[in-house]
């Protein structure tokens, strides 16, 4: 099934005592903070990992238990969430010493929000099963404020029984849920697309500003026109705005992991056999940025990039 739920849909399910769950949280950066807090204020049973313990302080305060691993954050869950940075941190955090998958109980529910590898889902979806575990894949559109505002969409895939029993939890992350099958690869495939789609529409931005800030047009200029003429998404428009006002610091979403997943859009097509020049391009930008040292600021700073190779001075 394909298709949005929420509160006009007639899949949508109002919370209430019966579907209170015992949820694991696992990674607590800017994205994972605010789901977790999310998935509390919607009435469930809350216990929280991440690697610097500190961040774990504001859930702890709303009654979240703190666990000391991710074995122990899984031990009592009916489903566990990871969201953290890329592969790498997924893969200790599941397959490490004391991680997810030794203390997720059998028939229990990995759901993983991570932007991940098509491969590497594929992998979790296997595993699992193979210990009598489910696994869904549930990666989700959006910057920390959507996060914090529940304004996210989430993209699910996996087993229609897995998807049925997470719903109420996948529905309290953000606005909407699109429902992608049973493979659960496939909505990391969607995910990974939809990033490209973003990764490429910055780099139209910064070139479209770059090539009017040298030809004597203020940003907030080009940007009034933008807004009027070709802004009809809220990310566009952020985005656009970002740019256009040099705002790369406090980054929602790092360059550095733009990087990796640009370089996930171009392992899948490779895996597809299908030819993405553009994506190349992008991700050769990408990585320009995190030669120089922007690696920590946001993936936006595309802009700065684009400006500097056209002579342009930040701010001037």
């Amino acid at each position: 099934m394909v298709g949005p739920s929420g509160p006009h849909y007639p899949g949508c399910l109002l919370f209430q005592e019966e579907t209170r769950m015992k949820v694991g949280f696992i990674g607590l950066g800017n994205m994972g903070l605010h789901m977790a807090a999310n998935l509390a204020a919607a009435g469930h049973e809350l216990t929280v990992w991440n690697r610097t313990g500190s961040k774990a302080a504001p859930l702890k305060e709303k009654g979240a238990r703190v666990a000391r691993t991710p074995a122990e954050a899984a031990r009592s869950a009916e489903v566990v969430f990871t969201m953290l940075a890329d592969d790498t941190a997924v893969t200790s955090a599941v397959f490490g010493q004391d991680g997810l998958q030794a203390g997720l109980p059998p028939g229990a529910v990995h759901v993983s929000s991570s932007t991940l590898s098509v491969a590497l889902s594929e992998k979790l979806a296997e595993t699992h099963a193979s210990a009598g575990q489910r696994y869904l894949s549930a990666p989700v559109f959006g910057r920390p404020a959507a996060a914090e505002a529940k304004q996210l969409w989430v993209v699910a895939a996996g087993p229609k029984q897995d998807v049925d029993r997470c719903r109420p939890l996948l529905e309290a992350l953000g606005r909407g849920l699109t429902v992608l099958g049973d493979t659960a690869s496939a909505a990391n495939v969607v995910k990974l697309s939809g990033n490209f789609l973003i990764a490429s529409m910055m780099e139209a931005l910064a070139e479209s500003f770059a090539l009017t800030r040298k030809s004597g047009i203020e940003p907030s200029v080009f940007l009034e026109v933008f807004q009027s003429v070709f802004a009809r998404a809220p990310i566009f428009e952020g985005y656009a705005k970002l740019i256009a006002e040099e705002k790369y610091s406090p980054a929602g979403f790092k360059l550095r992991l733009g990087l990796k997943d640009v370089e996930l859009v171009l392992g899948a097509a490779r895996a597809a056999e299908v030819p993405m020049p553009l994506a190349s391009l992008v991700k050769d930008q990408f990585l320009g940025g995190v030669a120089q040292g922007h690696g920590d600021l946001d993936w936006s700073a595309l802009g700065a990039l684009v400006a500097e190779r056209a002579g342009l001075k930040q701010g001037g």
